[in-house]
């Protein structure tokens, strides 16, 4: 006769991880101020009083599944390595439209409340904004971004961060009504207007 299957034990860390990766799959249908640690709680089959352990509060929870979901953007959308800047930008551009897509409530949601909530979640989505759009200098490299007619400047990488913001609120914007643009139209158009951009700057440091 065989033995049942013997359960994990998960330690600290990897069980907050598996709670923050509940949150992040909440979050992904409905507003970020609707995921309470009760409905966490219900959905882990665990305790009230285990969350509030691990998180403190509503809010610390929020900020963490916040950090974890901006983290699991900047991985998705990491560059390849395949073809050139242009070419593993139009990529990294298609994955984000396909989450932004696949998770538009919490998205839309996690987006609101950081740009006019607290200084925490605002905090949040700065530094994640910044990864991304720095990531875009650092992956090319400069004698890549060189040969398109770029050169990584204070002012490039501000017009990057002011471009990601745009782009953002077009990609929301589409998930609701297309426009009758297909999704290659809109990358390709994102894509083009971040790089006409860039190539308009002075080429100096």
């Amino acid at each position: 006769m065989s033995q049942p299957a013997r359960r994990t034990r998960l330690t600290p860390r990897e069980r907050k991880e598996q709670l923050l990766d509940h949150g992040v799959r909440l979050l992904g249908t409905r507003q970020l101020d609707e995921l309470s640690i009760d409905l966490l709680a219900e959905e882990a089959g665990i305790s009230r009083g285990l969350l509030y352990h691990y998180f403190g509060g509503k809010h610390d929870f929020h900020v963490a599944v916040v950090e974890r979901a901006a983290r699991e953007i900047f991985e998705a959308t990491a560059p390849t390595g395949d073809g050139d800047a242009l070419t593993q930008m139009l990529e990294s551009m298609r994955v984000y439209v396909r989450y932004v897509r696949a998770n538009h409530t919490g998205y839309a949601s996690l987006v609101r409340a950081a740009r006019g909530g607290s200084d925490d979640l605002r905090g949040v989505y700065e530094r994640a904004r910044g990864d991304l759009t720095d990531r875009i200098f650092a992956a090319a490299g400069a004698g890549a971004l060189a040969e398109l007619g770029i050169t990584d400047t204070t002012a490039s990488r501000r017009l990057a961060r002011a471009w990601a913001s745009m782009a953002e609120d077009a990609v929301l914007d589409w998930v609701l009504d297309d426009a009758g643009l297909s999704e290659d139209q809109l990358i390709t158009s994102l894509t083009s207007a971040l790089w006409a951009g860039l190539t308009s700057l002075p080429r100096q440091a």
